[in-house]
């Protein structure tokens, strides 16, 4: 399980940015196409969060759609899997969203 080791990077970068601040909500973008299994990731980081700065914070993933543009026509779509052709019959496709995962963004609990 790859994840876990994705997990164990997106928690540690996240420790990184937060300084020492309480972490509430990480939101992640996960592409389609990425290969990356969001349920397993959400164990993951209940697990690997534990006794850090992001202990209970949500985890909140965004899934991004394929959108795919044909080398033949230039027609860009969205992609509902990877093989699919473009409306114009063409397979030759460019894949330009899908295969992302980005941790979006990050909310800190407030410094009294």
């Amino acid at each position: 399980m790859h994840e876990l080791g994705i997990t164990c990077n997106i928690v540690a970068i996240v420790r990184e940015a937060a300084n020492g601040r309480k972490v509430s909500r990480v939101t992640l973008e996960v592409g389609r196409f990425s290969g990356v299994m969001t349920d397993a990731l959400v164990f993951c980081f209940e697990v690997v969060a534990r006794h850090t700065e992001l202990d209970g914070a949500t985890l909140d993933i965004r899934e991004v759609d394929g959108h795919a543009r044909c080398l033949a026509c230039g027609a860009e779509f969205t992609a509902a899997t990877l093989h699919v052709p473009c409306a114009c019959g063409s397979r030759r496709l460019l894949l330009l969203r899908g295969e992302e995962l980005k941790i979006k963004s990050m909310e800190l609990e407030e410094v009294n």
